[in-house]
């Protein structure tokens, strides 16, 4: 059975034109659109609100009185999940991989002015990071709590149903979509958008969260949608993941500065930056054509710039003297 989202966010996002940046890619001035899933509202916006909206209404639908969910130190997911259970009135429990002191920056200064406990897993992979959360479930309903687990990064067939919402919006905004360019991580974003809008019409980056992130997006997307969805119809580019997940790569720190200096926008070192590294790399191989509309979708993450020590830095380096 689905439960109906809980209203968390401010829909639909703008959608702006962007002809500077489209014309340092090589795109035409009327080519390129920036969908503004970063100014989703709740808690610093960005993508996970969608998520949210369904993950979360599902709990309250089964009764839990407290979110639990995992992510990695600087994790824009749980930093939203804390923030939907300070508005709605629940208890949230981050559970989350590394050690506490690490940084008390970003997204983990948020977390705690939301009210979150944070629970660390210490270095563990994602079963690792899963069987703590499951501990903390366990420990919660030992106490009388009823906690509800909300999968890594919102990620799953229901939460990707609110990126189906979203492809409806940029379908509506814009007919004539040739390609809508999205960070690739857990899946759930890139499902729901294949669902919406067909697999050749969405090209996802992958940022290196999973080590075969088409699979997870054909496992989401497929129930949502009459296609035919199979690793081999998506369009994902793998090239921009650098020596890993949490590392910065010159390519990003590029587009974190062009995407500034041309729109005024900023961007993620995780996430949107490595999307918008994606789309001039597709624009310079020809995956990406002048003369076809092409939608940047931002997926927010700014708290995770400050939580970054080599974006930070590399930001900083790029002011100029008087």
């Amino acid at each position: 059975m689905t439960h109906p989202p809980v209203p968390l966010g401010t829909f639909p996002t703008p959608l702006e034109p962007a002809p500077r940046l489209a014309a340092e890619l090589g795109l035409g001035p009327e080519d390129l659109w920036v969908k503004r899933d970063d100014l989703t509202g709740l808690g610093g916006g960005g993508n996970k609100i969608r998520k949210l909206e369904w993950t979360v209404g599902a709990a309250l639908a089964e009764g839990a009185d407290t979110l639990v969910t995992t992510g990695a130190a600087q994790s824009n997911h749980a930093r939203l999940t804390a923030a939907a259970g300070a508005r709605l009135g629940l208890d949230v429990v981050l559970v989350l991989r590394g050690a506490a002191g690490a940084s008390r920056s970003g997204n983990l200064a948020l977390d705690g002015l939301f009210g979150a406990r944070l629970a660390w897993a210490g270095d563990v992979d994602r079963a690792g990071l899963d069987a703590a959360a499951a501990g903390v479930c366990d420990r919660l309903r030992a106490t009388g709590a009823r906690p509800a687990l909300i999968p890594f990064g919102g990620s799953g067939t229901l939460g990707a149903r609110g990126y189906v919402r979203c492809g409806e919006e940029l379908r509506a905004r814009v007919p004539d979509l040739r390609t809508a360019v999205v960070a690739l991580g857990s899946g759930g974003t890139m499902a729901g958008l294949v669902a919406a809008l067909g697999t050749g019409s969405v090209l996802g980056v992958d940022v290196g969260a999973l080590a075969d992130p088409a699979a997870a997006v054909v496992a989401f997307a497929a129930p949502l949608t009459s296609e035919a969805v199979t690793a081999e119809r998506l369009r994902v580019r793998r090239d921009q993941v650098g020596a890993g997940y949490a590392a910065l790569t010159e390519p990003v720190t590029e587009a974190l500065r062009l995407a500034a200096r041309t729109e005024g926008i900023v961007l993620d070192p995780t996430y949107t930056g490595r999307a918008l590294a994606g789309l001039r790399a597709a624009v310079r191989d020809g995956s990406v054509r002048p003369g076809e509309k092409t939608v940047f979708v931002h997926t927010g993450g700014l708290p995770g710039l400050f939580g970054h020590a080599d974006a930070v830095a590399a930001a900083e380096e790029g002011a100029g003297v008087y």
